[in-house]
């Protein structure tokens, strides 16, 4: 066997519990200065600063938005040119087939749903969704984190994870308790 191969472990990883979220947002802070990148933190409610703090930078949504806003654009002013000019040509009070401005409404509102549309799939598919388990729920008591708790993991494959160092590392920052979790 290659020493390439990593061995592999049923470690999840490790998730600290703490009571207070300036404590959460501090301790990801110095989880991510110390150069761990495969971590998340989970809160009951959002926490101003955190996400940078674990440096989750996913940009992606709001550029499928508006590139969904804009395909519905395009879908309803094709739609309507296509029916008024091609399909179905009527002369209505000696107005051109093509005429832009009654095509606003119909265009601006598939403008919405196609926004809206992609807004929910596009959330879904990029949180992985539905994903009825996670071996982040296995961590002893967890069910508080849509509480009053909050909780901040380091998973095993980050590079720099290493079990003994890194739970030393978590128990430094002040948690209310430090768990190895499995998959």
């Amino acid at each position: 066997m290659s020493s390439a191969i990593k061995k592999r472990t049923t470690l999840y990883g490790l998730v600290a519990e703490f009571d207070e979220a300036d404590d959460v947002l501090k301790a990801a802070e110095a989880v991510y200065d110390a150069g761990y990148r495969k971590i998340d933190a989970y809160s009951p409610f959002p926490v101003h600063g955190l996400s940078d703090a674990i440096g989750f930078k996913c940009n992606l949504l709001p550029w499928l938005i508006f590139f969904g806003g804009i395909a519905g654009c395009l879908g309803g002013i094709t739609l309507e040119w296509y029916t008024s000019s091609i399909d179905y040509p009527m002369n209505v009070g000696g107005r051109p087939f093509f005429s832009w401005p009654s095509f606003v409404p119909v265009s601006y509102e598939c403008t919405i749903l196609f926004a809206a549309l992609t807004a929910v799939f596009g959330m879904i598919i990029l949180n992985g969704l539905p994903r009825p388990y996670h071996s982040i729920f296995n961590t002893p008591n967890f069910d508080r984190a849509t509480q009053d708790k909050f909780f901040l993991a380091i998973e095993a494959i980050d590079p720099r994870f290493d079990a003994k160092e890194t739970e030393r590392f978590l128990k430094g920052l002040n948690p209310v308790v430090v768990s190895a979790v499995e998959r």
